[in-house]
């Protein structure tokens, strides 16, 4: 995650949401105008929500994401919206996150969206035995 701490005001916490978008949609290495057409929202609006000036809704931090690559929990995670889940299950850094992270024959971005998919299946199966719904979930140790 990159340091925000420029860019950010301390009496609005959307300002580090747009902060962290905006560094998303620069590593993606998207065009503020192109991002702003694939969510729907007009150019200025996606401006405004990037320097902190205007909060997203819901729908549209969805959006963003989606368009970013991203979960919507991760961007509210970064954002300092959601406090990071802690497992005692499984392992912040687990072997298949290392493996990844290492892969030469992945990009970055591939890299970052395997990390990804990696940690919503864990967060998704620990939502599930929390809530007492094991189902068919494989036991992935």
């Amino acid at each position: 995650m990159g340091d925000y701490s420029g860019d950010v005001d301390q009496d609005r916490p959307h300002s580090l949401l747009g902060a962290i978008i905006r560094e998303q949609r620069e590593l993606a290495a998207l065009p503020m105008r192109q991002l702003a057409k694939s969510v729907g929202i007009s150019n200025p609006y996606l401006s405004q929500i990037e320097r902190g000036l205007r909060a997203p809704s819901e729908a549209v931090v969805e959006a963003l994401a989606a368009s970013l690559g991203l979960s919507v929990d991760e961007l509210y995670r970064r954002a300092g919206f959601v406090e990071p889940a802690i497992s005692t299950e499984a392992p912040a850094h687990s072997a298949l996150a290392e493996a990844i992270a290492s892969a030469p024959e992945l990009t970055a971005a591939q890299r970052r969206a395997m990390v990804e998919i990696h940690r919503s299946f864990i967060d998704a199966n620990r939502v599930r035995r929390a809530s007492g719904n094991h189902g068919s979930v494989e036991n992935t140790t």
